[in-house]
């Protein structure tokens, strides 16, 4: 969907541009199925952001104008400001806009250079692979048995915040290995990137 498209007349028409907009690809000619699904789950972080901005407001206003603050409100910032940041990190491995250390690796040539990439990613997987292995448990076993928060409100933060912290971390694992593959058939101009095996 292009930018400077307007959105269509009525309710349906609106719901109908809001769904293309968050399932539209990123403006990128060598995108790839995960820079799809990559590109819809920050979409999502973009409308919780939007969220957490809307309800923090009725809480001002509820304390400070009413003076009836709400139970709920802060906990329920918390929780999806948790989920904007587990998600933030996916889009962040897509835009390859982690923190880098690019003086060494500015200076040394491309084939060197794909040494590094080579050694990111395999450090990358063996983190995550560490990461879901030891704690796979514990977050299904909060999922399954609906954990709580324990408060007034009582979200089920750690039930839902816990699974999600390895799953979040399994798509950077796959955007991480996403990103590399395009990287290697840049190099080979009779291979499209786009086509990558991944997507």
């Amino acid at each position: 969907m292009a930018a400077n498209d307007a959105p269509p007349r009525g309710v349906g028409g609106a719901i109908r541009y809001i769904l293309n907009w968050f399932v539209s690809p990123p403006d990128n000619p060598e995108v790839t199925v995960v820079d799809r699904i990559t590109t819809v789950i920050s979409r999502i972080a973009m409308v919780l952001t939007a969220v957490i901005v809307v309800i923090m407001t009725f809480e001002v206003t509820m304390r400070y104008v009413f003076f009836s603050p709400t139970l709920w409100v802060n906990e329920m910032a918390v929780w999806l400001g948790a989920m904007i940041y587990l998600l933030a990190g996916v889009y962040a491995m897509q835009r390859r806009s982690h923190i880098r250390i690019t003086a060494l690796y500015d200076a040394v040539p491309r084939n060197v250079q794909r040494v590094f990439d080579t050694i990111s990613l395999l450090v990358i997987l063996l983190y995550v692979f560490a990461m879901v292995f030891a704690g796979w448990d514990i977050a299904l076993n909060s999922l399954l048995t609906w954990e709580r928060y324990g408060t007034a409100f009582n979200p089920p933060v750690p039930a839902t915040i816990r699974p999600l912290v390895h799953i979040a971390a399994i798509l950077v694992a796959v955007q991480a290995i996403s990103n590399y593959v395009v990287d290697i058939r840049k190099e080979r101009p009779d291979q499209p990137a786009a086509s990558s095996g991944v997507d």
